[in-house]
């Protein structure tokens, strides 16, 4: 899952939100020395990684894209399920999007002393640039996929994704509606 959904399914404090983006940028770094919320998100973050990984529903989807771009696939997904997130918000929150949107903001800004460097520079794009608001619409998606093409240090075909994607989308679309609902039942579990 990508940053906008490991937030909504995060445990509910802005120190487990902020560990549940940690678990991206955890490398290196000494969870010990954080506070046990910020911890939890960091667990809470691996859990619901591995759970989507083996689901059935997001098996499905990495194999309709090409041989030569489904090893990216998991990437792909990841950002396209915040897209997803954002269109269906009603089916699986009551809480106002933009209101929930602000408020990670907000603490995402509050708490970045419990960030390391990289995740601070990360997230401060995130807010300055409204990548939540911007993953509402597809292009966009389109876009940061290409961003995370032109980072990979080797030669690869991830590019234009969104070809794939835009071919797909009803397919992808149905099977995130499928898993998100056991993925959010998984969460609201973890301990």
């Amino acid at each position: 899952m990508n940053h906008l959904a490991h937030v909504f399914l995060a445990p509910d404090s802005p120190e487990a939100r902020v560990g549940s983006i940690l678990g991206d940028f955890a490398r290196g770094v000494d969870l010990s020395a954080l506070p046990a919320s910020v911890r939890q998100g960091v667990r809470h973050h691996r859990a619901v990684d591995s759970y989507t990984d083996h689901h059935p529903d997001v098996l499905a989807s990495k194999q309709v894209f090409s041989r030569q771009r489904r090893r990216f696939a998991g990437v792909a997904l990841d950002i396209l399920y915040d897209h997803f997130l954002l269109k269906h918000w009603e089916r699986f929150s009551a809480i106002d999007q933009d209101a929930f949107i602000r408020r990670i903001y907000s603490e995402l800004q509050a708490k970045e002393h419990l960030m390391p460097d990289k995740m601070a520079r990360v997230t401060r794009r995130m807010v300055w640039n409204d990548w939540f608001g911007a993953y509402q619409d597809l292009e966009n998606i389109g876009y940061a996929l290409d961003r995370v093409a032109g980072r990979i240090r080797f030669s690869n075909q991830f590019t234009g994704m969104i070809m794939e994607i835009r071919a797909h989308q009803d397919e992808l679309e149905q099977n995130f509606l499928s898993f998100f609902p056991d993925l959010q039942e998984f969460a609201g579990d973890i301990e």
